[in-house]
Formats: C-alpha cells, structure tokens, sequence
C-alpha cells in the first residue's frame, strides 16, 4: 500500500486543530494542565507518552481495518 501524502497531511492538520481546541476553549485550564504534566516524573511521562501512542496504534488499526 502506498503512502498517500494526502492522508498524512490530513492527519497531521487534523492534529493541528485537535491540539488547539483545549488552549482555544480554556486557556486557564490548559496552563493548569501543563502545570500538573509539568510536575511528573520522567518515568510518569514515558508512560503516558507509551499508552497514548499505543491507543494511537490500535484505533488507526481499528480504522484501517
């Protein structure tokens, strides 16, 4: 299967628009968040990063599917 440039940049303006929505909508809430990620550890951290890119993983094969 060939790589479809347009999906990826899709995608990534998709991801563009998903990360702006929290500072957009609730800018104290979101420097309230970023306070609290902040505060963690490196090993809390790397563990979240892991089960986001794992959730990541299984729902684009759940789509792809």
């Amino acid at each position: 299967m060939p790589l479809d440039w347009a999906d990826l940049l899709g995608a990534l303006a998709l991801l563009l628009v998903i990360e702006g929505l929290l500072p957009f909508a609730n800018p104290a809430g979101m420097k309230r968040a970023l306070a609290r990620i902040a505060a963690l550890g490196d090993h809390e951290l790397r563990i979240g990063g892991f089960m986001t890119m794992l959730a990541g993983l299984v729902l684009l094969f759940l789509i792809r599917s």
